[in-house]
């Protein structure tokens, strides 16, 4: 940081709700699902153990199963999550679904829009440049110059204009990341 006159800012992006799932139905073309309120389905086969996620079209309501654990056996939980997995505990089910190899198993992406909000502090135009943190709560996958804008007030292309960032602006990213806003000239 310089010795010039300059502002701070931390922002916070938090997750509101689970994000949906693009995932291809079976029974009908819908391409979205959701998780609902989060259930689990434990079944016992003897000494093993399946445990699915199950999840639900939200065209046709048909409840579909991810795979989260198969043919494990019951040795090899912890009994905490054994009992969050019966208990449908909504901790887990948001580290489940969030968890980047449960999506690449099942073949999925998480669908962002509409799940997330950016806290900002109230600050009026004081000193010019202005330096923000960005702090991802959870891995909401954004695009940067989007953030920016939204939280600046601005159009994306005055933001690709005022500000300089340590990370690609038109990439989506869920890591921390900071950027300088320039004064208008």
């Amino acid at each position: 940081m310089s010795a010039q006159p300059h502002t701070e800012l931390r922002w916070v992006v938090r997750r509101t709700r689970l994000p949906l799932l693009s995932l291809r139905c079976v029974d009908c073309p819908s391409e979205s699902a959701t998780t609902g309120e989060g259930r689990f389905r434990v079944n016992t086969n003897g000494k093993l153990l399946d445990v699915w996620l199950l999840v639900r079209c939200v065209s046709c309501n048909r409840t579909s199963k991810l795979t989260v654990r198969e043919r494990a056996p019951v040795r090899s939980f912890d009994p905490a999550e054994l009992d969050g997995y019966c208990a449908n505990a909504p901790d887990l089910v948001a580290s489940r679904l969030l968890d980047p190899l449960l999506a690449r198993r099942n073949h999925f992406t998480l669908d962002w829009t509409g799940a997330w909000r950016l806290d900002t502090p109230a600050w009026i135009d004081k000193a010019w440049p202005v330096y923000v943190e960005v702090i991802f709560e959870d891995p909401v996958l954004v695009r940067p110059d989007r953030l920016i804008a939204q939280g600046l007030g601005l159009s994306r292309n005055e933001v690709l204009r005022r500000v300089n960032c340590d990370i690609p602006l038109r990439r989506p990213t869920s890591a921390r990341f900071t950027f300088i806003v320039m004064a208008t000239d």
